[in-house]
């Protein structure tokens, strides 16, 4: 073993045994599976074209043909559910790759360097966080129109702090470690000291965040759908779909945005279930976006 690897302290692992797992968090873990694997085969288990338009068949309830009926148009709702669940989760999962990438380059940068690099940095994120997210994606829709990109890059620009400000916390600590210090007097360069020793100290921290920030990213990305800023009809998405079973609940066919609205809510749940269960885990304190 070399000597950088026996200074580094002992890498935590986030696959490891799950030996006493609670039963609920074993199951949230598996509807987020299922709801991943779901999106991933729509175009071969949906039974319908998710536009395909019936009207000689709306509002039709549970059956053989239709397991969880058809909206106003005839649409089997079902098959929007399974092609929405793609967008609705493509959506936030790019809002936290960018936002976690920019926040952990950040964090790390300000913690390395420090001194003026640390103030600045420190700066730029209070300046951030002055614009909510759902602000800035609004603004982002009247400047570039409505559509899935426009809300997506607000956001990621709007979760950045959020993200940046935690981890360099946790990146100051761990920059401060006696092993860190070994490894400068030994030469190592400051570049694979980040990289192969704080980044991987840091990831269960990370690894919460990226969850906790994804279930506020679907939400937020929903209601802006919702109000009509993101996707627009007829594209399957489940704050569309919300929006556009809204005027049928009156009517007495509220089927549509509540099976849209129960499939956020359970993801989110799910979502948060698993992240709190990681964070217990390995002991990360401080998350929260």
């Amino acid at each position: 073993m070399s000597a950088e690897l026996a200074l580094s302290p002992r890498r935590p692992l986030l696959l490891r045994r799950f030996a006493g797992v609670s039963p609920v968090i074993v199951v949230a873990g598996t509807v987020l599976a299922l709801i991943v694997l779901a999106a991933l085969l729509a175009p071969l288990i949906a039974p319908y074209d998710p536009n395909a338009v019936d009207l000689m068949s709306p509002y039709e309830g549970s059956s053989p043909a239709h397991w969880l009926g058809t909206d106003a148009s005839g649409r089997d709702i079902l098959s929007r559910l399974l092609y929405g669940a793609r967008i609705s989760l493509a959506g936030p999962a790019l809002v936290i790759a960018c936002s976690m990438t920019a926040g952990v380059l950040l964090a790390l940068v300000a913690a390395w360097c420090g001194g003026k690099v640390d103030a600045v940095i420190s700066r730029l994120i209070e300046v951030l966080f002055a614009f909510p997210g759902l602000i800035l994606a609004v603004v982002a829709v009247a400047v570039f129109g409505a559509g899935f990109w426009a809300p997506v890059v607000a956001l990621s620009i709007a979760y950045v702090p959020m993200v940046a400000r935690i981890l360099r916390s946790v990146a100051l600590r761990e920059r401060n470690l006696p092993y860190v210090a070994a490894l400068q007097i030994q030469g190592v360069p400051a570049p694979r000291i980040a990289v192969r020793h704080l980044l991987p100290n840091l990831m269960p921290m990370i690894t919460v965040q990226a969850g906790i920030g994804f279930a506020y990213a679907m939400l937020d990305l929903a209601a802006i759908s919702y109000l009509g800023l993101g996707l627009q009809p007829p594209t399957a998405d489940w704050g569309v779909m919300v929006a556009e079973g809204q005027s049928s609940i009156i009517e007495g066919y509220p089927q549509e945005s509540l099976y849209a609205a129960g499939a956020v809510l359970v993801t989110v749940v799910c979502l948060n279930l698993v992240s709190g269960w990681v964070a217990e885990r390995y002991d990360v304190r401080g998350a929260e976006l």
